[in-house]
């Protein structure tokens, strides 16, 4: 039995605990992942979704620095203004998924992490697709982590990064 469910910790109790200890980018990266979500599901602009998810008002909106702030809002635009490049990678990468087959959690965590490895060459690839399966915890299932990281592993090896 694990620690956590030991101590009678689990699902969201467990998941509010654990990040509240995780870095600031991560609080970031969860950040970008909501407003893609909310641009893919409501079908809003870019500019649109972001105004609305840092004006919102919600606890979780407010406690980012501004640059961390920046930070979500660049890797927001960033993956919309580069889905023709992403795409593709993970139609080939993900064998026989379809992409608009998969989770919408599961596609945009995907296309997150692989605008990072494109864009953010200064993070290591590991720590780009450890963040993502943490993601994919977070926000999708248990199950979607060995999708995520083998689409990603991958990815990875095409790109040839570290």
């Amino acid at each position: 039995m694990s620690a956590r469910r030991a101590a009678g910790q689990t699902g969201p109790e467990r998941r509010q605990r654990d990040r509240s200890g995780k870095d600031q980018r991560h609080h970031a990266r969860e950040a970008a992942v909501q407003m893609l979500y909310q641009w893919e599901i409501g079908r809003q602009s870019i500019p649109e979704v972001t105004q609305s998810y840092w004006t919102s008002g919600l606890p979780d909106h407010s406690a980012l620095p501004d640059d961390l702030r920046q930070f979500a809002t660049m890797l927001t635009h960033g993956v919309v203004s580069s889905l023709g490049e992403i795409d593709p990678m993970l139609a080939e990468a993900a064998v026989n998924w379809r992409l608009e087959r998969m989770a919408v959690m599961d596609r945009i965590v995907l296309r997150l992490a692989v605008y990072e490895l494109l864009r953010q060459p200064e993070t290591p690839a590991r720590v780009i697709i450890n963040e993502a399966l943490e993601l994919a915890r977070t926000f999708s299932s248990d199950e979607a982590v060995p999708f995520v990281n083998g689409v990603l592993d991958s990815i990875r090896r095409r790109l040839e990064r570290a």
